[in-house]
């Protein structure tokens, strides 16, 4: 298993900086220091209404959503965190959309900050389907820190996995 693979695309000089942070095991350490705080957002009522909060400030006109819930089925393993799905249905003699956004359950334990860019990522695709340049300006828009924390939800991802293969906790 490559202990680097949330970090792939990064240049040599990044993964050799971060190889050096496992290597003198200051990783966990450093992502502690730098994201200590937990949050309150642990069930799906709570984390809809959190969503929901987040489009009210910044995607007013973006149509609502239906549901928005912690979802165990997602992994990292298959390269999702979060989805987002419209499923359209005939009500009536109209077409109808129903929105929803699911949250790996990963997010109900990691810091605020990581719930945070899940959150406005997911949220950033009912205006843009592609990660494209448009796409990661809106996210930039909703989180000024947007690309650190992805960067540093990377790392995170890293350090769960460093220690699952240890058998330690993952905190």
């Amino acid at each position: 298993m490559d202990e680097l693979r949330y970090l792939q695309g990064y240049g040599e000089r990044v993964l050799s900086q971060v190889r050096a942070l496992i290597d003198s095991g200051r990783l966990q350490q450093m992502l502690r220091d730098r994201y200590s705080a937990g949050h309150e957002v642990r069930d799906d009522k709570a984390l809809f209404e959190y969503v929901v909060d987040i489009k009210e400030r910044y995607m007013r006109k973006a149509d609502p959503l239906n549901k928005v819930i912690y979802d165990n089925k997602l992994h990292v393993v298959k390269h999702a965190l979060g989805t987002h799905t419209a499923i359209s249905r005939v009500h009536g003699g109209r077409l109808k959309a129903a929105r929803e956004i699911r949250i790996a359950t990963l997010f109900r334990d990691a810091p605020a900050e990581f719930l945070e860019m899940i959150a406005v990522h997911e949220l950033a695709h009912l205006k843009h389907r592609e990660h494209d340049k448009s796409f990661y300006q809106l996210c930039a828009h909703m989180s000024a820190d947007y690309h650190q924390l992805e960067f540093d939800l990377r790392l995170y991802l890293t350090q769960l996995d460093i220690q699952a293969r240890s058998g330690k906790d993952a905190t």
